[in-house]
């Protein structure tokens, strides 16, 4: 009887890992911080199940998305081998260019998963329907051996961006123009940050109200801006840093006629750089200067002054199977009266908190006691109720949050873009 149990025993494991083995792979995409078309996905990559239950599935991926030097993006997938694939992980990487279309980033994207996926699909038994080709394809016409692409960029690694941009809205009482540019150029490599930018924009607003009976007046708004800014960064190592920023501004809101500033400082990265795609905790100290000239007078009897100053930063990021978090401290003060100071921290979380529950927050909170610009004299109500100027305050504050939990079907292969539009 025993040894009648025993072999049926046998036979139940046994039975029970080749369903196992012959059960599809449970694929869980997260896309961190990227944005992924499942529709394209489930349509393109038919051998597996996708599933909504990432502590259910067979393997974790974990998408994330960085941006390069040249507008690009550099996209890291990390496969986590879960249940019966738990010591199985592996990291891939790979670019996309400024100028590639939704089109080659999904086709790039499907790729790279594919070739994650690949380990995992040959320990099932969908490992019979897969066909993997170790062939570079040949551009159509070209007979010729294929050759090495060339290392040497003819822009040396720069790149420019302008743009402009507007807005007109009006009725019979309201009229208002909007209007912005800027030139930007930049030059980034793995030991190099180099940036110039030129920007402005103006703004004017017309209100037309009734002030007594009869009578109609007109009140009218004008601020713009401008600016230059330059900033210049260099590896030390993989953990240390150093860079300067220089930055002239002129606004009318802000009361600031012209002002030259100078920043220069170090950085420290907890993790190697080369982790940012994941985890990223950096502390930065900075020393600053400004030359300030301002339209009015301000509060302090001032039209003109020099300030000195420092900065401190720490930020903390992380794309984790769990979710993705960061958090930002930062603290400015003038050395004139520590007094004077700025201190702010925002905070943006997405926690899975089990398979089909997770909890998102974001929150900006400072205390802002440095407003030395501001001019003196109280705004009157038009200026309050039109923003024409920037108002006093010794903080400021948002936040948003909420729960999201979701249940039923784990499993979702199913492709309809019936009426998306």
């Amino acid at each position: 009887m025993k040894s009648k149990i025993l072999l049926l025993s046998i036979l139940f494991i046994s039975f029970i890992s080749q369903a196992q083995n012959n059960a599809r792979l449970k694929v869980f995409i997260d896309c961190s911080n990227s944005w992924c078309d499942m529709t394209y996905l489930r349509s393109e990559i038919n051998l597996i199940d996708f599933l909504n239950d990432n502590q259910a599935a067979d393997v974790h991926v974990l998408i994330t998305e960085q941006s390069t030097g040249g507008g690009g993006s550099q996209h890291q997938l990390i496969f986590f081998g879960q249940n019966n694939y738990k010591n199985l992980h592996d990291t891939l990487r790979y670019n996309t260019s400024s100028t590639s279309t939704d089109f080659e980033r999904r086709q790039e994207l499907i790729r790279y998963i594919k070739l994650g996926l690949a380990p995992y699909i040959a320990r099932t038994s969908a490992a019979k329907d897969v066909l993997i080709e170790f062939k570079k394809a040949e551009s159509k016409g070209d007979t010729k051996e294929p050759r090495a692409e060339p290392t040497k960029d003819p822009w040396n690694y720069w790149v420019f961006r302008l743009n402009g941009s507007g807005n007109i809205s009006l009725d019979e009482n309201y009229k208002d123009f909007r209007y912005y540019s800027n030139f930007n150029a930049n030059r980034t490599t793995e030991e190099t940050k180099l940036a110039f930018e030129v920007y402005g924009s103006t703004n004017k607003s017309s209100f037309e109200y009734e002030s007594s009976p009869g009578v109609i007046d007109q009140f009218t708004v004008k601020n713009h801006e401008i600016g230059f800014s330059h900033y210049l960064i260099k590896s030390i190592n993989s953990h240390w840093s150093w860079g300067y920023e220089v930055d002239f501004n002129q606004s009318t809101f802000s009361n600031n006629k012209g002002r030259i500033s100078w920043r220069g400082g170090i950085e420290y990265d907890i993790f190697p750089y080369k982790d940012v795609s994941t985890k990223l905790i950096t502390i930065s100290y900075s020393l600053d200067v400004k030359r300030n000239r301002y339209y009015d007078t301000t509060f302090f009897e001032k039209t003109k002054e020099t300030l000195w100053g420092h900065r401190a930063d720490a930020n903390l990021t992380f794309n984790q199977k769990w979710g993705s978090a960061y958090v930002g401290i930062s603290y400015h003060n003038y050395f004139k009266d520590w007094k004077y100071f700025n201190l702010g921290i925002n905070l943006s979380t997405d926690i899975r908190i089990t398979g089909g529950l997770s909890f998102n927050m974001y929150a900006f909170g400072g205390l802002t006691h440095d407003q030395l610009f501001l001019p003196k004299g109280g705004a009157t109500p038009q200026e309050v109720l039109t923003r024409q100027r920037q108002l006093a305050s010794g903080y400021n504050f948002y936040t948003g949050f909420g729960l999201t939990y979701r249940f039923g079907s784990k499993v979702n292969n199913f492709v309809n873009p019936r009426f998306e539009n």
